[in-house]
């Protein structure tokens, strides 16, 4: 059977960086063709980034794509690269429009393009806004081998272009992606590229990037499967790497089945095959590498952790920031925050700020003084009451007002000291409150970036026990307080103040937020699983009124199947509202 060692390249692009990714393409492919590798595959639009939103309008943007490109394919052959096939994701833009498009460089050309023929148009993907269908299927044949590739949504629906490599034939059918993370993706995007692979009659190799844009993370997990769904090599999740296998394929001798309407082609329904070949004979037999063990995935809450400190670092750094700073409020959120900005970005570039009003506790205090002793981080105190004051007085404030006039006075230190040194703020509310409303718009709500805006408050205390017991396993001192974990959890914008005098507990709220968020069920579906009607009713009553808030909080990681944003989207002036029937 014919040999062929194949490198997937689980790299982190940058949004409109394209010299940046054309150089980190260069980079990574002479690193496989060091190791041997004939083929280098790259992930959906890496010369570009992913998503390019309305840059794919930009004809001038697609323009730079496709000079970098062809310069791309020049510098590979200049490197001594010229004899690998390096297929590469990018804006495309022809006639029909812009394209989501993949590229096969060889010899120093372009030698075939791809569009992506599926485009999603559902959650965080408005593909079909931007892109035109493609229907060329491009096969090359390398060393004797037939290569197809697809790109992404193409293997998630049924049909198209897989079935129609399937048909024609292929010996191994190359996926590119630029698929993001959320909870339990793995759960069914392992199945997915098995079932494809069978319905090619081809293993599939599967390269996903890594990184992070704006709210989405890509987990990389890059991984080949062969016909009979065994896992040949799989890479690690939240890592760039290089991920390189030699296969064993037995060439089909593909050959039209119909005579075409030119050299090479074939017509087929709703597609147009061309095959090209590259290298038509069999390599000389040679030593294999010993093949590794697939990288294990990672359990839930490691991939949570990961997944929040990839959309954290990313964020920052592409954005041109070098630290964060944050109120420290004693509390579990303030401290998960804490974790993963150390975590993310190191201690020394984390600044916690402790401004307690008159309201605070003492153990509030302690903690967040705890908290920052654990982590290393700088920490500095700057008391608000006196500010308050100023406020209560003159416009003689009581009640709600008093009780948000101190968020607001900590969002405007918080910026203030920002304007002054330079720090990205962070606002620290969870997916919970933010559902409910249960933030102070200009207050805590202030920031850049949120880093657990997409994780359940019961979520938050299961990453914060994780992340302390991860460190004790490694000898280390738990970043987290033991007391900002077990006390209930508080504003403390009043005396006595605890979240559930105006909330139900989260253990039952995150259950009816799940239904009515993520599943979109209405109130009598809730109502059906058992929940009591009034809590409903008010559970409900304070997410739709929220929607305001939602839409000026600040954008964070995104960690479920529906995020607040860009998944889930409803208008601010609306009054429908779910009811007893």
């Amino acid at each position: 059977m014919p040999q062929l060692r194949i490198a997937l390249a689980q790299v982190n692009g940058c949004v409109g960086d394209i010299a940046g990714n054309s150089a980190m393409v260069l980079d990574w492919t002479r690193r496989a063709v060091s190791e041997g590798a004939h083929l280098v595959a790259f992930p959906e639009m890496v010369l570009s980034g992913y998503p390019v939103e309305d840059l794919a309008l930009r004809k001038s943007f697609a323009a730079a794509n496709l000079a970098e490109l062809d310069a791309l394919a020049r510098r590979l052959q200049d490197a001594g690269c010229g004899d690998a096939l390096v297929v590469v994701g990018h804006l495309g833009r022809d006639d029909q429009g812009p394209r989501n498009s993949a590229s096969l460089l060889y010899g120093g050309e372009v030698v075939a393009t791809y569009h992506k023929h599926h485009l999603p148009n559902y959650g965080v993907f408005d593909e079909a806004r931007y892109f035109a269908p493609g229907y060329d299927l491009p096969i090359v044949r390398l060393h004797g081998l037939d290569v197809g590739v697809v790109v992404c949504e193409d293997i998630w629906q049924n049909g198209g272009p897989v079935t129609a490599l399937g048909k024609v034939g292929v010996d191994l059918l190359v996926c590119i992606n630029a698929s993001p993370y959320e909870r339990a993706k793995d759960d069914v995007r392992l199945p997915l590229v098995t079932r494809r692979a069978a319905e090619a009659g081809a293993p599939m190799a599967y390269v996903n990037l890594v990184g992070a844009q704006d709210e989405l993370v890509f987990d990389g997990d890059s991984l080949v499967v062969n016909t009979d769904g065994e896992v040949l090599a799989r890479a690690p999740q939240f890592t760039e790497h290089l991920l390189v296998l030699d296969m064993d394929l037995p060439a089909g001798g593909h050959t039209a089945t119909t005579v075409p309407a030119e050299p090479g082609r074939i017509q087929m329904p709703a597609f147009d095959v061309r095959r090209i070949v590259l290298q038509p004979d069999p390599l000389p037999r040679y030593e294999p590498l010993p093949p590794l063990p697939p990288a294990e995935p990672l359990d839930d809450e490691a991939e949570v952790w990961g997944a929040l400190v990839t959309g954290l670092r990313d964020y920052v750094r592409k954005n041109g920031a070098r630290s964060v700073i944050f109120g420290f409020s004693g509390g579990i959120d303030s401290a998960v925050c804490a974790a993963l900005a150390a975590d993310a970005l190191g201690a020394d570039a984390v600044t916690g700020v402790s401004m307690p009003s008159r309201y605070s506790s003492e153990h509030s205090r302690s903690d967040a003084a705890e908290l920052a002793r654990r982590i290393g981080c700088r920490f500095e105190v700057h008391p608000i009451a006196d500010m308050v004051d100023v406020y209560v007085r003159q416009l003689e404030l009581t009640g709600l007002a008093e009780e948000n006039v101190q968020a607001r006075c900590r969002g405007v230190l918080l910026m203030a000291l920002s304007n002054q040194r330079g720090d990205l703020v962070l606002a620290t509310g969870n997916k919970s409150e933010l559902a409910v409303g249960y933030s102070t718009i200009y207050g805590d709500a202030v920031g850049a970036f949120a880093p657990i805006k997409d994780v359940p408050k019961t979520l938050v205390w299961k990453l914060a026990k994780w992340r302390n017991a991860e460190a004790e396993k490694r000898g280390e001192v738990p970043p987290i307080p033991e007391n900002s974990i077990t006390k209930p959890p508080s504003a403390e914008l009043r005396p006595d103040q605890v979240d559930q005098d105006s909330l139900p507990p989260y253990d039952i709220l995150d259950v009816v937020l799940d239904g009515y968020v993520e599943g979109d069920r209405g109130y009598a579906d809730l109502i059906a699983d058992g929940f009591d009607a009034e809590l409903v009713e008010r559970v409900l009553q304070l997410v739709d009124r929220a929607e305001y808030k939602r839409r000026q909080y600040p954008p964070g990681t995104k960690i479920t199947f529906k995020a607040f944003g860009r998944d889930r989207r409803l208008p601010i002036t609306n009054r429908w509202r779910e009811v007893a029937p």
